[in-house]
């Protein structure tokens, strides 16, 4: 059996993956009639609210909040940047297609989208734990 960080890694990958299939469906449709960073901007933010639920109740196991759900686009203004930067760079530097960059953006942003995740999530969850673990306390 996997430890809990390992089935928690694997929870965020296959959420990853359902959205990767998502918003890549997405940007395909949507490239067949707007300039590619347009199509990408939009599946991209149709991809946040799906990661946001995701990653809050499947991954990290913590409730959906207000404050999470405006909170949480944070993680992904900091991605978008990069990751739109780098797909600038990899079609019109590298030559890479329209179609596959998104793709190697995608992979490639993984690690750094985990760890901002997981602490943005933390964050805003902050508070009720330190309420619940100060009423498990006064319990005792």
């Amino acid at each position: 059996m996997l430890n809990p960080r390992a089935q928690r890694w694997l929870r965020f990958i296959l959420g990853g993956g359902a959205n990767t299939a998502f918003t890549y469906g997405a940007y395909l449709a949507m490239n067949l009639v707007l300039e590619y960073q347009v199509a990408y901007l939009i599946a991209y933010a149709m991809g946040v609210v799906f990661a946001y639920w995701f990653n809050a109740v499947v991954v990290f196991r913590l409730p959906l909040t207000w404050k999470g759900f405006f909170s949480y686009p944070l993680v992904y203004v900091i991605q978008y940047g990069a990751s739109a930067l780098l797909l600038g760079v990899l079609v019109e530097v590298a030559g890479v297609s329209e179609i596959l960059a998104p793709l190697a953006v995608t992979i490639g942003m993984v690690p750094l989208t985990y760890v901002m995740s997981k602490r943005v999530l933390g964050w805003t969850n902050r508070p009720k734990k330190v309420a619940e673990r100060d009423v498990m306390n006064d319990e005792r």
